[in-house]
């Protein structure tokens, strides 16, 4: 059947908006091949689909894609708005198969990061790598072939087969279950596996880089722990073949929770110190609950998108409290209360079932919403109403409704006024969040302790000397906070108390607010260096530095080879300390000062670059490398690194030398960067 331009564009519109009504794509065969050199990527496509009303056209989603090699007889096959359209005389009930090969150059959605390939799909997007369907109330079953010339591959399901060429290597998946197609994903890389099993026998394959296998027992610490008991927490067992986890460079997220795949920030990847700070353990447990919530049911529409971000975030936090303790528990409640009632005192508060909602409303307050639910009926209702939930619509598309009749079903409970203060209401309901905090005697507690802020030294001189006795983690921290804004006389016996404490995150609080360092306490404020915290060090190292220049030799020996976190925030500070220290090893400056260049280079992830350039920037230490590395900054995936990228750029403009340069060097920058400079520079 031929269609004319406007045809096409009438077609268009009925079937995006009628598809799911009428045709189920049931599986889909997929191999993929991405080609680092031209960022682009080849396939093939063998999909199933059955008829649900006769029609004479469906389509896949394929964004700027070219098809060829087609074999399909019931019609044609041709592509057209983003899309790939499926021609023919289509009766109900009957079940049609096409296969075709493809290509295409995603702007989006499939990353090339320095040695690694990646998918980031959220929301509607894999049909930029893989025709598919962005409506995520079509579950198919992906089974995926990924060609990679070097490296490991990890994506959805299980490997059923890794065939060796001379080019690389084909790695074939299963998936046995269907899913949205935004959680279709895979990674390439020089990583390292490790296994182990859930108690119920699930196998779980966890992911580092090839340098970073000494990092495996920190970053991934309880992860069984946190999988055996969301099974049992959640009250249904998980419903995949296997599990992995598998951490990236340049992630857009903190983590996604792709079917059996789940890709993070390779941020959170840390050594024991660095677990102390910036552990995997909230991510880790929020994308595996996403496997229920959001993998098994799906929101039918953004206006329950709270299904999954509030439900994923409840349950990480419930598994946090497993790990440690009911304290940590009402603290992340009172924080993220905190966080709510401020947005809703300033009028921004937004309703849970607000599609335009922002992330802190979706997450926190759907977290929020849930533990209200919980106090309301009772746990043992709401685990059943849960479990319920999820066992009724698994592998279906839900809208809150589907929830609030499963709760009321299984409970018989009136939750009319639950409704309308946590769903519906865009205001906060700080007094029941305060109230419901109140249960916790350690909130009381600190409730007590950062009442004193207000009163005279007298009042509270007793009461703040109590809290630094066997300190508790938050509680202790607001006791030190405030000694900052008294008199050092006043406040130097507690300060002493609070180093005795021997409390990591009670000495830590002392390094980021004690500015001025008195004589008596710097043997102890010098001990911070050996604590065991990357904040901690890089808070105390400068602050050392700044109040005693004349020993600043010293702590840059002591702290001479220290990375800390993965954006090397020690050693990047300590190189800048090394520069501006006047008499600290004159010969080696300048080899200093082109290590800090260095990690502008788009060889490292845009975490140390982006550092490296504010530091460079402050110290004014911009050199041509560093000026063509900000430039391909500005062109950087990531928005947040390219915005700020992009500022800085546009304050080294304003040298017309700068400017000058980058002219006579435009052709030597890439398409994209020539592109950006285009728009920022006059180009002859």
């Amino acid at each position: 059947m031929r269609f004319f331009p406007y045809l096409v564009f009438l077609v268009t519109i009925f079937a995006t908006a009628q598809q799911t009504a009428v045709v189920d794509f049931l599986q889909m065969r997929a191999t993929v091949a991405p080609v680092f050199e031209t960022s682009s990527v080849r396939g093939s496509v063998d999909v199933t689909f059955k008829i649900l009303k006769q029609t004479d056209s469906v389509y896949l989603d394929a964004v700027a894609m070219k098809i060829y090699n087609i074999k399909y007889t019931a019609g044609n096959i041709t592509t057209a708005n983003d899309k790939i359209w499926f021609t023919g005389d289509f009766k109900q009930g009957n079940v049609y198969q096409a296969y075709f090969d493809y290509e295409a150059t995603p702007r989006q959605t499939l990353y090339f990061t320095g040695n690694q390939i990646w998918t980031q799909g959220q929301g509607k997007y894999t049909s930029h790598w893989l025709p598919s369907i962005d409506d995520m109330n079509d579950k198919i079953e992906f089974d995926l072939s990924v060609f990679a010339p070097s490296g490991t591959v990890v994506a959805n399901g299980i490997v059923t087969d890794i065939v060796n060429t001379s080019k690389g290597n084909l790695y074939s998946f299963d998936m046995q279950k269907p899913m949205a197609s935004y959680l279709v994903a895979f990674a390439i890389g020089n990583f390292q596996k490790r296994e182990i099993t859930s108690k119920s026998g699930i196998p779980i394959e966890l992911y580092l880089s090839a340098q970073d296998t000494a990092n495996f027992e920190p970053t991934y610490r309880h992860t069984k722990k946190i999988f055996d008991f969301l099974e049992t927490e959640i009250g249904v067992p998980y419903p995949w073949q296997n599990y992995k986890q598998v951490p990236v460079r340049d992630f857009l997220y903190a983590g996604m929770e792709n079917t059996t795949c789940t890709i993070f920030s390779e941020a959170f990847v840390v050594d024991e110190t660095g677990f102390n700070d910036r552990n995997y353990i909230n991510v880790n447990a929020h994308e595996l609950a996403h496997q229920w919530f959001g993998n098994l049911v799906t929101e039918s529409s953004g206006t329950h998108h709270w299904l999954q971000e509030g439900f994923a975030t409840y349950f990480a936090l419930l598994a946090e409290r497993e790990i440690f303790g009911e304290d940590y528990y009402y603290w992340k409640l009172y924080q993220s209360a905190e966080q709510l009632k401020a947005l809703s005192d300033e009028g921004k508060g937004q309703s849970l079932l607000d599609p335009k909602a922002s992330s802190l409303i979706f997450y926190e307050k759907g977290a929020w919403a849930l533990h209200m639910l919980k106090e309301r009926i009772g746990e043992e209702a709401f685990k059943n109403a849960v479990a319920a939930y999820l066992k009724k619509y698994k592998f279906k598309n839900v809208a809150t409704q589907d929830f609030l009749a499963q709760v009321k079903a299984t409970t018989g409970t009136d939750i009319s006024a639950w409704e309308k203060d946590w769903l519906q209401q865009t205001a906060f309901k700080a007094e029941q969040a305060f109230n419901a905090l109140l249960k916790s005697e350690f909130i009381q507690n600190y409730f007590e302790v950062s009442r004193l802020a207000t009163l005279p030294w007298e009042d509270k001189k007793i009461p703040l000397t109590t809290a630094l006795t066997f300190p508790n983690d938050f509680a202790g921290q607001e006791a030190v906070y405030q000694l900052a804004s008294e008199p050092i006389q006043n406040a130097l016996p507690l300060y002493q108390k609070a180093f005795e404490s021997n409390n990591l995150y009670v000495r830590q609080a002392i390094a980021l607010s004690l500015v001025e360092i008195p004589e008596t306490l710097k043997q102890a404020y010098e001990s911070l260096l050996d604590d065991p915290s990357y904040v901690t060090q890089e808070a105390a190292l400068y602050s050392l530095c700044v109040n005693f220049p004349e020993d600043a030799a010293r702590y840059l020996d002591k702290m001479d080879g220290v990375q800390g976190f993965q954006d090397k925030n020690v050693r990047q500070l300590w190189l800048v300390l090394a520069i501006v220290a006047s008499k600290y090893k004159l010969s080696e400056k300048e080899s200093f000062k082109e290590e800090l260049r260095g990690y502008t280079s788009k060889k490292y992830s845009f975490e140390i670059r982006q550092k490296a350039f504010q530091y460079i920037h402050q110290l004014e230490l911009y050199n041509e490398s560093v000026v063509n590395n900000l430039v391909n900054a500005a062109v950087h995936h990531n928005w947040r690194f390219r915005n700020a990228s992009r500022e800085l750029l546009d304050e080294v403009l304003q040298n017309s030398d700068t400017k000058e340069r980058l002219k006579r060097e435009y052709n030597s920058f890439s398409i994209s960067e020539r592109k950006y400079l285009t728009r920022v520079i006059e180009v002859q």
